[in-house]
């Protein structure tokens, strides 16, 4: 069940939030050292996940428990430790640290202060229950959708917060308008052959293109909720969006090029928009798979930035596509 936390609490200092009742290893023991030392000195709280310092407190390494219990006994630590370790900066708020658990689903993130391991945070700060099997917390996957939402709402009933968090991503379709325009300026002394035709099909070409890519954006965002995006997973998803793209592109270029052609008497115009179209959606829809991926795996949050990096990429593939099939056809 989620814990109700007041926007006091949001806003408090993660650091106020501490378990400091950690279980820590050293590199050099090796697994059975290190369960003969939890046996003598048993861990006064949960184990979710064990952490690796050394003789500084500097965090080096996670071991999950799973891991520590299923490896060999001469093993040592330092060979089956996780060493790109994912922790919260100590002046992060309990706000912010939502954004770690949204992310990247852990059970527990360590809190470290000049990479110096000061206390852990675990989920139950967001929840009333959480289940002991260290697998994960009491209804899966739905406690971190539910934080999720509180995050999302926490930061759109603040102005400024959400501001902070959206306009630097409206930039790109800053950037991209203007050099969309920059991109028609350079091509109208080019294309003199109807240029007020081809300026008229404009529209509805990046229509298509932004369209295809928003359908993206929000099923590849759908289907990475509760799923850890890997590289491999990327490449493959890649392959099948961009068949997808060259069908959706044929299919709705045939008709609005097919139309274009009749309207204006103009055969070559059936080229360049069915071209334009085709290399337009096809563009917007990986990039639409691609943006939210590339986001994830780089810790960001999709959510607010994936649409408009996304639709930008369309704009600029589309058009580009469009200019030179109309310079190369006339």
């Amino acid at each position: 069940m989620l814990r109700h936390l007041t926007e006091e609490e949001l806003n408090q200092p993660i650091t106020q939030h501490l378990r400091t009742d950690f279980t820590t290893l050293w590199p050099e023991w090796t697994v059975a050292e290190a369960l003969d030392h939890m046996r003598r000195y048993p861990p006064p709280g949960r184990i979710i996940y064990f952490y690796v310092v050394d003789v500084h407190m500097r965090l080096v390494g996670v071991v999950p428990t799973r891991r520590l219990l299923l490896s060999s006994a001469d093993k040592t630590i330092a060979e089956i430790m996780i060493a790109r370790v994912i922790a919260i900066p100590a002046d992060a708020t309990v706000l912010e640290a939502c954004e770690f658990f949204t992310l990247h689903r852990l059970l527990a993130f360590p809190v470290v202060e000049s990479g110096i391991l000061v206390g852990v945070v675990d989920v139950d700060l967001y929840t009333e229950e959480l289940a002991e099997t260290g697998e994960g917390p009491a209804g899966g996957d739905d406690v971190f959708q539910l934080i999720g939402v509180r995050l999302t709402r926490s930061q759109q009933a603040r102005p400024f917060t959400a501001f902070r968090g959206r306009f630097p991503w409206l930039l790109c379709n800053v950037a991209g308008g203007t050099l969309a325009a920059i991109l028609a300026g350079l091509y109208q002394t080019e294309l003199n052959w109807n240029h007020a035709v081809l300026a008229l099909f404009i529209p509805v070409v990046l229509a298509l293109a932004e369209s295809v890519a928003i359908q993206s954006v929000t099923l590849t965002l759908e289907g990475l909720r509760g799923a850890t995006p890997s590289r491999r997973d990327l490449l493959t998803r890649i392959r099948h969006e961009l068949f997808t793209g060259l069908l959706l592109g044929a299919g709705t270029g045939v008709i609005v090029a097919a139309l274009a052609a009749l309207w204006q008497g103009v055969v070559l115009l059936f080229l360049i928009i069915l071209g334009g179209i085709i290399i337009g959606v096809t563009g917007a829809a990986v990039s639409g798979l691609v943006v939210p991926y590339l986001l994830r795996l780089l810790s960001r949050d999709p959510q607010v930035a994936a649409g408009p990096i996304a639709l930008t990429c369309a704009d600029v593939v589309t058009l580009l596509a469009y200019f030179n099939l109309a310079r190369l056809f006339t």
